[in-house]
């Protein structure tokens, strides 16, 4: 099976919906550039997923798929609360690279947000139409999104970077995880997690990473991990190819049939995309 990086970012900061990389100098500095498919430094194909909250983030995620066909499909954003959120989706479902969406819970201060905001026919219409949910949660949202998995059972889900596990916060984010993981319609990327380490640990990454895939790996299985490189986020912890020797050691205990779905079959299931 063919390695599907089911978690990376093109962005041109021309477009100017980028808030997150607003401002200059501190940590993000490094990403304060275009990235475009052709940086991208990885083999086999890709999801890309939204990186600002626009609808015009999404459409320009299109066009860059419909010109390299590495890029798989695109997890894209709708404004959930919006009256014209149903037709939003629908009208970019039209598209079959459309994947599904990624509110970006992460930025919004309303922890119940997902809970209250999303208008049913925008719901109705996610399921409906076939779509994936991309939850970019923290510890904070995990009790909330296992309501809304709960309210919404026809609704393929995928937490993004098993939820930025932080140090002091482990008691409740694996409280969390493993209540979601108890659905089996719950899968979770394992991507994002080395720039979650301390400065510390990222000297010497895999004792701090062994034991967060260990739970992980307990509580999903092999069959709903979905490995993602959170590329080029994850340059500000290492390069890509370090990330990708990491998830090589942490992999060395699964058999090859294990290690292929986690790198890629997974991804091409739960997204419905061809390896």
């Amino acid at each position: 099976m063919p390695r599907i990086d089911a978690h990376c970012h093109f962005w041109r900061l021309a477009r100017g919906d980028y808030g997150w990389l607003a401002g200059t100098g501190g940590a993000l500095e490094p990403l304060r550039r275009d990235f475009a498919p052709a940086d991208y430094p990885g083999e086999g194909r890709v999801i890309a997923v939204q990186a600002a909250p626009t609808l015009a983030e999404t459409d320009h995620l299109l066009g860059l798929a419909a010109q390299d066909h590495r890029i798989a499909g695109v997890v894209g954003w709708v404004d959930l609360a919006s009256p014209r959120a149903a037709d939003d989706l629908r009208a970019r479902a039209a598209n079959p690279l459309f994947l599904g969406i990624r509110p970006m819970l992460q930025d919004i201060a309303d922890t119940q947000w997902l809970l209250s905001a999303p208008r049913p026919e925008a719901l109705a219409a996610l399921t409906g139409l076939g779509l994936r949910f991309d939850a970019l949660a923290t510890t904070r949202h995990l009790p909330a999104l296992a309501r809304f998995a709960a309210a919404n059972p026809g609704l393929p889900i995928v937490v993004d970077h098993a939820a930025k596990p932080q140090p002091g916060r482990r008691p409740d984010w694996e409280a969390g995880m493993a209540a979601l993981a108890r659905d089996p319609r719950i899968h979770c990327k394992l991507s994002g997690l080395l720039t979650e380490l301390s400065p510390g640990d990222r000297h010497d990454p895999l004792p701090a990473l062994r034991p967060i895939f260990d739970r992980l790996i307990g509580w999903f299985g092999p069959d709903r991990l979905i490995w993602g490189s959170d590329w080029p986020v994850v340059t500000l912890a290492a390069p890509f190819g370090d990330w990708v020797s990491l998830t090589g050691a942490l992999l060395d205990g699964l058999n090859a049939g294990e290690k292929a779905a986690i790198l890629g079959g997974n991804a091409a299931r739960f997204y419905g995309v061809e390896p």
